[in-house]
């Protein structure tokens, strides 16, 4: 992508976050110095003193040529899931603390825009996954996620059993307190907090996670993104949620399944230059440190 294709830069924020009444005015004022048309979602404009008509997430997503993103890894999740299938590329900027996905830092911010509107910049391809509720062979519900879905129980404190299948064939019970199916992206969220392992973020994968697990021989499984999974619960009485990066979450019924897949786009996330995947994991996870 090169300059002339980015017309409208669309800006997502968290909502509530008190540098983002600093942070935007003044980046209004350098993309508009550039002839640029901004988009701003409901939750910029509520902290920006201006009265252009703000835009839903999904309705950014749709029109912008370049999309940033100013908060946390929340921030991000929650943008990427508004984003169809039109390849827009994103830049994340990290607001927040520990921020494994948004990469780049506010002092970054403005060299790494001069490079995206010169054309000279990289993106990574991070692969997405559907997730479909059936009930009666029936798909109620559908969702998309970058990080993760994950089948946990509510509030009563009991062993839950999920049968696993991998492209019809049967896998394996697990019982453990709840169940992770996470793209590569999302090795360093939840799975990794329940003893997954750590997936760069471009090899093909899924990871399934068991959370707590009841049984020593219970462990996380890599398996190829190609394949199809569903999971079923085999307990009745109690109360199963799916949740969806975290941020989203709907019951479940005690005869649904749930079908995991690859989606059909992935998104692009821009990548800083003087940075590499593993420079994150050693400032984010102090390897190597006493």
């Amino acid at each position: 992508m090169n300059s002339r294709q980015i017309q409208r830069v669309g800006i997502t924020s968290k909502p509530r976050k008190p540098e983002i009444r600093e942070i935007v005015p003044p980046l209004l004022r350098w993309l508009h110095e550039r002839n640029l048309e901004v988009l701003m979602d409901k939750e910029t404009g509520a902290n920006v003193d201006d009265s252009k008509p703000c835009l839903s997430r999904n309705e950014i997503a749709s029109q912008a040529d370049l999309v940033i993103v100013l908060g946390g890894d929340g921030t991000l999740l929650a943008t990427a899931r508004a984003v169809g299938r039109r390849p827009v590329p994103i830049l994340a900027v990290n607001l927040g603390g520990l921020g494994f996905l948004t990469e780049i830092t506010l002092e970054e911010l403005y060299p790494t825009l001069e490079k995206v509107l010169a054309g000279s910049f990289q993106t990574e391809r991070r692969v997405r996954i559907t997730a479909e509720v059936l009930r009666n062979h029936e798909i109620i519900s559908s969702f998309l996620a970058l990080n993760d879905v994950v089948l946990n129980k509510g509030a009563i404190a009991r062993v839950l059993d999920f049968d696993v299948w991998v492209d019809s064939r049967f896998m394996s019970t697990y019982k453990s307190d709840g169940l992770i199916v996470s793209t590569p992206t999302g090795s360093t969220a939840y799975s990794l907090a329940a003893g997954g392992p750590v997936i760069v973020p471009t090899v093909s994968a899924f990871i399934v996670t068991p959370i707590c697990a009841h049984t020593l021989t219970n462990r996380a499984i890599v398996l190829p993104d190609s394949v199809t999974l569903e999971v079923a619960m085999k307990s009745h009485q109690e109360s199963v949620y799916l949740t969806i990066d975290g941020q989203v979450a709907i019951a479940l019924h005690s005869d649904d399944r749930v079908r995991v897949q690859k989606a059909e786009s992935a998104i692009e996330l821009i990548q800083p230059t003087q940075k590499t995947y593993f420079e994150v994991l050693r400032q984010k996870l102090k390897w190597g440190e006493r």
